[in-house]
């Protein structure tokens, strides 16, 4: 019999940790969250550690920056001060177990809900336009991280969205958009990738770590700063522009205080919609990920339903620049509901009496990582469902060919309106707690 995966996992550590003096790992925990690497909490001796690895080679193939490349970096960040973690070892192929890196355990927690519902917005602010300029500041010349050619990395984005199918129109709006307001290039800094709540340790309200270096490289700072004040990243509070905490004026001023570069407007707009569109094919990978048989965990399709909410919010992002006569046209009516009849269940109601025993029956019987797939298993339930039963718009590819080619754009009467009812009734279907969903609805439908 072969031996669990649990067991070949603790194996393949004990070998890590042993190179380091370290005796063999105890209290194996997969921690929740992580939409592309395993992060593993457990104990070996008196260090509380952090397995961050990628189980396959597949998981890796075509990243810029790989499994030692982030070690070292992350070595650098804390040598210079970022409050980044303090890596003791890394994996060898002779662990058998997969790529990654161990980490000292940071205290604080990193859920952005607990983070929003007890921090004081503006001493948090602070912290995090700190560490972003630090991070701006770190020297990387010697290290591995790969340099971002704007204008090269847009075309590729581009070209896995005509992979993807090409057929959401939002995106293909959004596309335009990019290609036409470029910006010119800028002396790059190191760029931390993936700054934002979630990444963020925070203990007593205070920051106390920076997780996640996968995604760095040199380039312009106001990605970074973009890219945690995107509408998806605030969490709870999208009314707070600033991470969820705050002002983007308040962020921009802590982050100048601290010696960040000059903060230019038009590169924070331009930053914040090209995050936006990538994180929407971000999702839209994971389901591929799983069709590929890479990792069939029922998570990565329930992720790659999230691109609606990309979608929504490239819609706020970009509708300004439609028409005054077109921003106040009324929406079209919503599609009629499937009525529910009094003969044999429906596929929806199927689903959702599947959903309920999956919550009373087995919801007592399991715990840690299988409780959290348990919670995700029934929300992709529930999005089946609604689909059946609400049949949103999800693609046009000759729309979406229009307003690629510039032949239909914000201005064609009509085109916002169907657009943004689109785009409710998609995310009513996939995701219908997104705290956007409710201000979009009054901003577009009325109170």
């Amino acid at each position: 019999m072969s031996p669990s995966p649990a067991l070949v996992l603790a194996k393949g550590l004990a070998r890590a940790l042993a190179r380091v003096g370290l005796p063999g790992p105890e209290g194996l925990e997969r921690l929740s969250g992580g939409a592309n690497m395993e992060s593993w909490r457990f104990t070996a001796g008196d260090h509380t550690l952090i397995l961050r690895r990628a189980p396959s080679a597949e998981m890796m193939a075509g990243r810029p920056m790989d499994h030692h490349g982030e070690a070292e970096l992350i070595r650098a960040a804390h040598a210079a001060g970022v409050m980044a973690p303090e890596v003791i070892g890394e994996l060898e192929p002779g662990d058998e177990i997969g790529s990654g890196f161990i980490m000292r355990a940071i205290p604080g927690t990193p859920d952005p809900v607990a983070i929003l519902a007890e921090a004081d917005g503006e001493t948090l602010i602070g912290d995090i336009a700190r560490e972003l300029a630090a991070t701006h500041r770190i020297p990387a010349a010697e290290l591995a991280v790969p340099v971002m050619d704007t204008a090269a990395a847009l075309a590729e984005l581009k070209a896995r969205y005509l992979s993807y199918g090409g057929d959401r129109p939002i995106l293909a709006l959004a596309v335009r958009w990019l290609e036409r307001n470029l910006p010119a290039d800028v002396a790059p800094h190191l760029v931390h990738g993936d700054f934002r709540l979630g990444n963020l340790m925070v203990e007593n309200g205070r920051l106390s770590g920076v997780l996640d270096w996968e995604l760095a490289h040199l380039g312009d700072p106001h990605e970074d700063l973009a890219f945690g004040c995107m509408t998806v990243w605030r969490f709870t509070r999208p009314d707070r522009p600033g991470y969820g905490l705050s002002s983007i004026e308040r962020l921009v001023e802590a982050y100048q205080a601290a010696g960040g570069v000059p903060f230019d407007p038009a590169r924070f707009r331009f930053w914040t919609v090209y995050r936006t569109f990538w994180w929407a094919l971000g999702c839209l990978q994971m389901g591929n990920f799983w069709r590929d048989g890479h990792d069939r965990a029922v998570e990565r399709v329930v992720v790659a339903r999230r691109t609606s909410e990309q979608e929504l919010d490239l819609l706020l992002l970009l509708e300004d620049q439609a028409p005054e006569a077109e921003r106040s046209r009324p929406l079209p009516p919503a599609a009629t509901p499937v009525q529910r009849g009094r003969g044999e269940p429906d596929g929806s109601e199927i689903l959702e009496a599947v959903s309920e025993w999956l919550n009373g029956d087995l919801k007592r019987l399991v715990s840690g990582r299988d409780k959290f797939n348990l919670a995700v298993a029934r929300n992709a339930l529930g999005i089946v469902a609604r689909e059946l039963a609400q049949r949103p718009p999800a693609t046009d590819a000759a729309l979406s060919a229009q307003l690629l080619a510039g032949t239909a754009d914000l201005a064609t009467p009509g085109l916002l309106a169907r657009l943004r009812r689109m785009a409710l009734d998609k995310l009513s279907a996939d995701v219908p707690k997104y705290p956007a969903l409710a201000e979009a609805r009054t901003r577009w439908e009325g109170p």
